[in-house]
């Protein structure tokens, strides 16, 4: 089995620069923003990340997205259907990045799935 680990964490903000500052003070992490995205990137300086998204309905504050790494997103939303969960956004590519599926379990949690453009980031 494909390790199954937690890849990234998204924090929407209604004010991205602000709560970038904020959690560089608090914690160290180093930022860097993509704006083509709108979208400012987090590290620990581990290799464990996440980024700062604008805040929508669709993606309220206080919704923070937890991304698990898939080796095969086409399958692994198949088995969410096959196991009572619903598939809310379906495969969809991220530019020069890799792919990623959203979904929700049984119980309306919702959670996203990814896999990387790079190999040695799947292995």
């Amino acid at each position: 089995m494909s390790k199954r680990n937690v890849v990234h964490i998204e924090i929407p903000a209604s004010d991205i620069p602000s709560a970038a500052k904020f959690y560089e003070a608090l914690f160290g992490w180093k930022m860097e923003h993509a704006a083509e995205f709108d979208y400012t990137m987090w590290s620990d300086g581990s290799g464990y990340g996440g980024g700062f998204n604008k805040a929508s309905d669709e993606n309220p504050v206080g919704q923070v997205l937890v991304y698990i790494h898939s080796d095969d997103i086409d399958t692994d939303l198949k088995n969410v259907e096959k196991l009572g969960g619903t598939v809310v956004h379906p495969k969809t590519e991220i530019p020069g990045t890799g792919w990623f599926g959203l979904f929700k379990d049984p119980t309306g949690n919702t959670l996203a799935l990814y896999t990387s453009k790079n190999p040695d980031y799947n292995k």
